[in-house]
């Protein structure tokens, strides 16, 4: 296989100066997961010096190290360039200029990361496809450029997530992956604080248009309030393919069934009736089905093969993974079921999470108690600015929160949601994350259902593994079977 980047290569492509001869095979910027042979990035951030680290790469064995300052006796070859993170820029620029990939770039106040790996999922199963995407959740100002630059030259399909916390982050980075597919999966209140309206969040989501490749295509949730935001900054010479549960839609939701781990989902793709099957439970997730597949489309793929590969998609951890806790040996004591949906929150994706959860059914207690009971654990939704405590508030009136039994709640903006919700559904409210892990040991009984969501900041996953470890905890069974019995992802009509 050959090299990702020789020291040549690297030196036309940012300007910098270096020793010749060396050549890389990937790319780091932390010397804690660096390979073997991987070129290190040397950024400075606020908090840190990469600079500090260059020693540590090359005992690591890394090939050679992208700086802007020199680093006496550094133990291997020196790209030496102006800026680090405008170095990394370049690289990506130069990576996607030598290649034919078609790139296909999403983002949306949730379901972004989830999307990205169903369309890659997706394009995977495409004979002779090589396929790049972006690991994790990188999609930032240094995360998008460092997947561009460890991009192959034979890759087929490029599939990048972009994110932001403020208007004017996305546009840059989209003009710098130059993408064929623009996928926006949802407008929601996420970063409200920062942008100050919902509109504002649609016209910062609406620059991923910015870099737009001519001939290429948007993707757009139809069934959007800010719709007619995200299609006015679409740009000439590029089409535009909706999605969602609206009439009219080329790829249009018509119905879902939640059954324990997966949802089907009866859809029109062109017109054409299909059933679609994810391995979750959750009707937000069909719809990022949905843009998934328009995306893949666009792309120039067969979307109907397209559907039913996508039966192999998984969720990605805290992403909605579904998990059955048996309780006693051998589960002799009953059982538990747990949505891990902690990744991540906004109040979109907290009533998404909340809608699978009142759609579980719930079981008697191994037959000698009450049936089970539907109980939400939430941490802080972050990022709210000035409406931080309303919209935490304002979950008590969701519609969602209907066929919630229970609901505990961790942080100090959470203690809004459990001071508005009626006395029967507040539970308990604790400080921290690991204070409401202690009480979840002693808060659930055999037959119950519960879910775990909440911001990064919020830490919920100590919650996650408190409840996990009631029991053995096993991956909760996803199959389901389609209408009339048939396999969901096949034809449902002519």
């Amino acid at each position: 296989m050959s090299p990702l980047w020789t020291a040549e290569e690297a030196a036309a492509a940012t300007q910098g100066q270096t020793a010749p001869g060396w050549q890389a095979n990937g790319i780091s910027i932390d010397t804690r997961t660096l390979v073997p042979g991987d070129l290190f990035v040397a950024l400075a951030g606020e908090a840190r010096d990469g600079h500090a680290f260059v020693a540590q790469a090359f005992e690591a064995g890394a090939a050679a190290a992208l700086v802007h300052r020199a680093i006496p006796d550094a133990g291997g070859p020196l790209l030496v360039v102006e800026d680090t993170l405008e170095g990394l820029q370049a690289l990506a620029a130069a990576a996607r200029a030598r290649t034919a990939a078609k790139v296909l770039a999403i983002t949306g106040s949730a379901g972004k990361t989830t999307t990205k790996d169903m369309v890659a999922t997706v394009l995977a199963a495409v004979p002779g496809a090589q396929v790049h995407k972006a690991e994790l959740s990188l999609n930032n100002h240094w995360g998008v450029p460092l997947t561009l630059a460890r991009m192959p030259p034979e890759t087929t399909h490029a599939v990048l997530e972009i994110g932001m916390n403020n208007a004017g982050e996305i546009g840059p980075l989209s003009r710098l992956a130059r993408p064929d597919v623009a996928l926006i999966t949802m407008i929601g209140e996420a970063h409200i604080g920062n942008l100050g309206s919902i509109e504002a969040i649609a016209e910062a989501k609406a620059e991923i248009f910015e870099g737009l490749e001519t001939g290429g295509t948007a993707v757009l949730p139809g069934d959007s309030a800010q719709l007619a935001i995200l299609q006015a900054a679409v740009p000439e010479g590029v089409q535009t393919v909706l999605f969602g549960p609206v009439e009219g839609a080329a790829f249009q939701l018509i119905a879902a069934r939640v059954h324990g781990g997966a949802t089907v989902a009866d859809a029109a793709l062109r017109g054409a009736p299909w059933s679609i099957r994810v391995a979750a439970p959750g009707v937000h997730l069909v719809q990022n089905a949905l843009g998934a597949l328009a995306a893949v489309e666009a792309a120039g793929e067969d979307p109907v093969r397209a559907a039913m590969a996508l039966a192999a998609w998984q969720p990605g951890a805290g992403r909605g993974e579904a998990w059955r806790i048996a309780l006693g040996e051998h589960g002799l004591d009953g059982e538990i079921a747990l949505f891990d949906e902690s990744y991540n929150a906004n109040p979109a994706s907290v009533r998404a999470a909340l809608a699978v959860l009142g759609l579980q059914p719930v079981t008697d207690d191994i037959g000698r108690i009450a049936r089970g009971r539907r109980i939400a654990f939430l941490g802080d939704m972050l990022e709210l600015g000035e409406a931080e405590a309303a919209l935490h508030a304002g979950l008590a009136e969701a519609p969602e929160m209907a066929a919630i039994d229970l609901v505990h709640c961790c942080g100090p903006a959470m203690r809004a949601l459990w001071q508005a919700l009626p006395r029967e559904r507040r539970g308990h409210w604790a400080e921290t994350s690991e204070d409401l892990a202690e009480r979840a040991r002693t808060t659930l009984d055999a037959g119950d259902v519960c879910m775990v969501k909440g911001s990064k900041g919020a830490r919920m996953g100590p919650v996650v593994e408190a409840i996990k470890a009631l029991g053995s905890a096993q991956p909760l069974e996803a199959s389901v079977a389609g209408p009339n019995g048939a396999p969901a992802g096949r034809k449902g009509g002519s």
